[in-house]
């Protein structure tokens, strides 16, 4: 027996992907967003996909800045994702007021990335294309890096609890390697 999801509520089917924390900047101003909605695009040019709320500041700094750093945070790392997920960064410097550490990305791009996190991807601005309430952001993948320890081919999550994001306030990490 099945029971029927209201509306609002339907895309938490779809939110089992790890979280992400998006860092973006423009002149002065640098932000960090938590996101679950994100997904690969293409393999060749390396295209991913993140969308991001009309109203967040977020959207505003990769509009004009052109670019974007996905970066991708640990368990560990849990309660600096809620907090940047749950404030604004217009008003506050979310790397120091989540003690986040930024350092200058790799391929010439002036946001930084998070120095935690155990991923990050750089991307330029491909295209931005509006859905509803939101902006989805297609991003060409310039740069990419990962905890050498922690992934070979994919993410080793015996070694490493990526963070999941089930919808509302509701997480889950990674548990084991399931190889078929």
């Amino acid at each position: 027996m099945k029971i029927e999801i209201p509306r609002e509520r339907s895309t938490r089917l779809l939110s089992s992907g790890n979280v992400i924390l998006v860092s973006s900047a423009y002149k002065d101003k640098s932000n960090i967003i938590t996101l679950a909605w994100k997904t690969p695009l293409s393999h060749r040019p390396p295209l991913a996909g993140i969308s991001i709320a009309h109203s967040h500041f977020s959207c505003e700094l990769v509009k004009k800045s052109e670019e974007f750093i996905i970066n991708i945070p640990e368990r560990s790392l849990l309660e600096k994702v809620v907090f940047c997920g749950k404030v604004s960064g217009r008003d506050m410097d979310k790397f120091k007021a989540a003690e986040l550490t930024p350092l200058k990305a790799k391929h010439l791009i002036r946001t930084p990335l998070i120095s935690e996190c155990i991923g990050n991807l750089e991307c330029r601005l491909r295209d931005i294309c509006e859905f509803g309430d939101h902006k989805l952001f297609v991003g060409e993948i310039v740069y990419a890096q990962a905890e050498e320890n922690l992934f070979e081919q994919t993410w080793d999550v015996d070694k490493t609890k990526l963070i999941y994001h089930l919808g509302g306030s509701f997480f889950t990490s990674s548990d084991k390697m399931i190889k078929v």
